[in-house]
C-alpha cells in the first residue's frame, strides 16, 4: 500500500508561470497525478526564466527543474476545437482543476468554471488571479513583482527610507500564493469528502500580498496613524537596523531586547562603558538618544569582519545573527537535515532541489523527478483516453498537440 496522501488524484495545470502550477506541483509531491497543459510550441513561458541574464547562472533548467517536477506534460493547442474537445474529456475524469489565465483568455474559451462545471460537478476548480474575481482590475494581468510586491505597499515598507524601492525576488510572490492555492484545494477537497460536492476556490497575488503586510496593513484600515511609524522608520534604529561589519557583511540584531542582551552585546564589541554614560544607561535613554547610540556601534562594528564578530557574539551568548548568502545556505545543516531541499530522483538535474514547506509526519513527499520536456507524455495521456496512433499523428500535423 502507498504511503502518498493523493494517489490516484487526478490533477490539470491548466496554468502558466508558478503562483498557479506549483499548487499542482505540492499535490504531486504527494502523489497525485499531475497533468501540465502547454501550448504546443513555446509551451510554458515560464521554461526560459532559467537561460535569462537577469537570474544566476547553471548548467541546468533550475526554476523549471524545481517547479514542474513530477508533472505530465501535454502540449495542447486550447485555440483550437479539438484541443478544447480533449481537455473537456480531461476535465470529465479529473479531481482538481488549477488556473490562472486571464480571465479574458477563459471568457474566449469559455473555461471558467460556471463553463466546465457541468462536465464534472465533483471537481475543485481552482483559480487563481492577480487581482481577485472581481473588480475594475479583474482582467488586468500581471506578476507577482506588481500586484503582490508594489501594489500592496510591501515594495514602500521593506527599505531604507533613503533607497528606492527594491524589486521582488522572481517567484518571491508566486510561491507562498501557491501555498494558499493548495491550502484551498485541500479544504474544498475535505468539504467534498463530507458533502460529495465539488467547489470553486480562488486566490489572488494582491490578496496575498495585502496578507503578507497585514500586521502594518491592517493599522490603515482601522484609521491609524503612520506618521510616527515613518518617522521612526525612516531612522537607522538599534536594535531594527542592521548594523554592517569592515567585511560589508551585516548582523541583524532585532533579538537583542532584553537589557541582559544589550550588555552582552556591549561587552562583546569592548563598549561596555557606554552603560554608564547618562545617554545610554537605559533604554529610555537609549531611545531617546539612538542616533548617537547607532552611530557608536556601527563605528565599531566596522573595525572588523564579520568572522571576528561572529566568533565574539557567540562567545558573550549575543543573539545577533549574520545576514545569509544564498550561496552560504546551500550548506546549512538546519536546511539538510530538515529535508527543505533534498536530492532529486534524476541525477542529471543537478544538485539539491528545494522543498515546499507543508510537511506531514508519516506521508513523505515524493522525490523530485526530473521536469517534463514539453509534450513528453502526449502519447501517453492521450492513448489513455482512447486516442489511436494515426489520431494523434493528424493532431501534430495539425498543430492540435
Amino acid at each position: 500500500m502507498s504511503d502518498s496522501l493523493f494517489d490516484g488524484l487526478k490533477v490539470l495545470d491548466v496554468g502558466s508561470w508558478i503562483a498557479g502550477p506549483v499548487a499542482g506541483t505540492i499535490l504531486a509531491d504527494y502523489g497525485a497525478d499531475v497533468i501540465k497543459i502547454e501550448m504546443p510550441g513555446p509551451g510554458d513561458a515560464y521554461r526560459n526564466l532559467s537561460g535569462m541574464a537577469i537570474v544566476p547562472q547553471a548548467s541546468t533548467n533550475y526554476m523549471w527543474d524545481m517547479d514542474a517536477r513530477n508533472k505530465q506534460s501535454l502540449s495542447l493547442n486550447l485555440k483550437t476545437e479539438e484541443g478544447i474537445k480533449i481537455l473537456h474529456r480531461l476535465i470529465e475524469q479529473c479531481d482538481v482543476y488549477i488556473t490562472n489565465q486571464p480571465f479574458p483568455l477563459r471568457d474566449r474559451l469559455n473555461l471558467n468554471y460556471e463553463d466546465i462545471k457541468s462536465l464534472n460537478p465533483s471537481m475543485i476548480y481552482a483559480s487563481l488571479s492577480a487581482y481577485g474575481e472581481a473588480g475594475p482590475d479583474k482582467d488586468r494581468e500581471s506578476f507577482d513583482l506588481v500586484a503582490y510586491w508594489a501594489r500592496t505597499g510591501l515594495a514602500d515598507l521593506v527599505r531604507d527610507s533613503d533607497a528606492f524601492p527594491a524589486p521582488a525576488l522572481p517567484g518571491m510572490g508566486d510561491h507562498p500564493s501557491a501555498v494558499t492555492l493548495y491550502a484551498s484545494i485541500v479544504t474544498a477537497l475535505l468539504k467534498r469528502e463530507r458533502t460529495g460536492k465539488g467547489a470553486m476556490v480562488h486566490t489572488s497575488l494582491l490578496a496575498n500580498g495585502l496578507w503578507s503586510a497585514s500586521c502594518i496593513a491592517q493599522a490603515a484600515f482601522v484609521g491609524g496613524d503612520y506618521s510616527q511609524y515613518r518617522e521612526l522608520a525612516s531612522k537607522r534604529r538599534f536594535p531594527r537596523t542592521m548594523l554592517g561589519t569592515a567585511d560589508e557583511r551585516h548582523f541583524i540584531m532585532s533579538m537583542v531586547r532584553t537589557p541582559e542582551e544589550v550588555a552582552s552585546l556591549l561587552a562583546s564589541l569592548g563598549l561596555s562603558g557606554l552603560l554608564q554614560d547618562e545617554h545610554f544607561k537605559t533604554p529610555e535613554a537609549r531611545f531617546t538618544n539612538n542616533d548617537l547610540f547607532y552611530d557608536a556601534l556601527q563605528a565599531r562594528m566596522l573595525m572588523e569582519p564579520a568572522a571576528h564578530w561572529r566568533r565574539q557574539f557567540e562567545h558573550h551568548k549575543v543573539p545577533a545573527y549574520l545576514v545569509g548568502r544564498i550561496e552560504e545556505i546551500v550548506d546549512d545543516p538546519q536546511v539538510l537535515v530538515n529535508k527543505m531541499a533534498v536530492a532529486p530522483n534524476d541525477p542529471s538535474v543537478g544538485g539539491h532541489i528545494i522543498s515546499h514547506p507543508i510537511n506531514i509526519e508519516g506521508m513523505p513527499k515524493k522525490g523530485p523527478e526530473k521536469a517534463p520536456s514539453l509534450g513528453e507524455h502526449n502519447a501517453e495521456i492521450l492513448s489513455a483516453l482512447g486516442f489511436s496512433a494515426d489520431q494523434l499523428d493528424k493532431w501534430r500535423r495539425d498543430g492540435v498537440i
